[in-house]
């Protein structure tokens, strides 16, 4: 049976600005990758990531150069070895997770063992900016549950984190450095975490000076997001973690998420689900690993302002499993 891949780039503008501690942006660049065949249409979403070496360009040309394999029927356990985890090859792995529930008619969740999906509560992400715009922002999503705050900027940081307590004084708050903080500074500001009631500290060092967290007091729990990409990398992080955040860009796909989940709860880590800036096709595969997530970060489309039709339902901070029309 014929199959065709067809491959584009998109831009979906930001409400406003999206800013960490590498930059700001104001639209959310993705690489769409669809698979038809039998009258079905599989799709996957990825995000180039500059932090990776990833460009549009990089990505789509990854893609393409196995175009022939795809095209002549190659699944998702052969495509793990033909690409390198990234997400390229998460795009495809995706397209192929809903080319087959398409085509089979079993839902992707069945087929992954998930018994049941059900509505996930979903940090709500704050951008880096001034103390008193973080806090302003902080008491507009003072009614979300959980709230996720960029951090990392050269100084100001302990002050940002007390403003946003004071915005949102009843959220569970997750700071989020994105490699921002130097050794130097980390006692003090994971003190000043602690001090405020926050939940969680996600990579607080750079991925290539995070060794200086082995043995160190840890009064909240930190979480790898760019340490931690694939199943390979998880046995370098124990002792410096608590949590691993797992994206599907950054595992090149579901079906290495699904394992990396597995084999870093049996490493007694705990499973923190976060995502790119992206759409609702993006978000939907991550959905499937929200059952074992400790925390769920899956706000890509809320940042968004507009998402594709059809989305996911945001009911506030609760999401709710794709449908079938979106995506699995």
């Amino acid at each position: 049976m014929h199959r065709s891949l067809t491959v584009a780039a998109e831009a979906f503008p930001i409400a406003g600005r999206f800013t960490i501690s590498r930059g700001s942006r104001t639209e959310a660049v993705v690489v769409l990758a669809t698979i038809a065949e039998g009258g079905a249409i599989g799709r996957g979403e990825c995000v180039p990531y500059a932090r990776y070496g990833e460009s549009v360009e990089s990505v789509v040309a990854q893609i393409e150069s196995v175009r022939a394999m795809l095209e002549g029927g190659m699944g998702r356990e052969a495509l793990q070895d033909v690409l390198p985890a990234g997400a390229a090859r998460n795009a495809i792995d995706c397209a192929l997770w809903d080319l087959d529930a398409k085509r089979s008619g079993v839902p992707a969740a069945v087929t992954a063992g998930v018994d049941r999906l059900r509505p996930a509560t979903t940090a709500y992400t704050i951008s880096l900016d001034t103390p008193e715009a973080m806090e302003a922002a902080a008491a507009k999503a003072s009614a979300r549950p959980i709230l996720k705050i960029k951090l990392g900027a050269p100084d100001g940081d302990a002050a940002r984190i007390a403003a946003v307590r004071r915005g949102a004084p009843d959220a569970t708050l997750i700071a989020d450095a994105n490699e921002g903080w130097s050794v130097e500074t980390l006692p003090a500001l994971v003190a000043a975490c602690a001090d405020a009631g926050f939940a969680l500290v996600e990579q607080p060092l750079h991925a290539s000076a995070d060794e200086a967290l082995r043995g160190i007091d840890r009064p909240v729990p930190l979480c790898a997001d760019e340490s931690a990409h694939d199943r390979a990398s998880l046995p370098r992080l124990d002792g410096l973690y608590d949590l691993v955040n797992i994206k599907l860009d950054k595992t090149g796909g579901l079906t290495e998420a699904l394992a990396m989940a597995e084999a870093a709860q049996a490493r007694g880590m705990g499973i923190f689900v976060g995502c790119m800036l992206a759409t609702s096709l993006a978000m939907a595969p991550a959905m499937l690993l929200a059952p074992r997530a400790r925390f769920v970060d899956l706000d890509g489309p809320l940042l968004l302002a507009r998402d594709r039709e059809p989305a996911l339902v945001f009911d506030g901070s609760l999401v709710h499993p794709p449908e079938r029309a979106l995506w699995g």
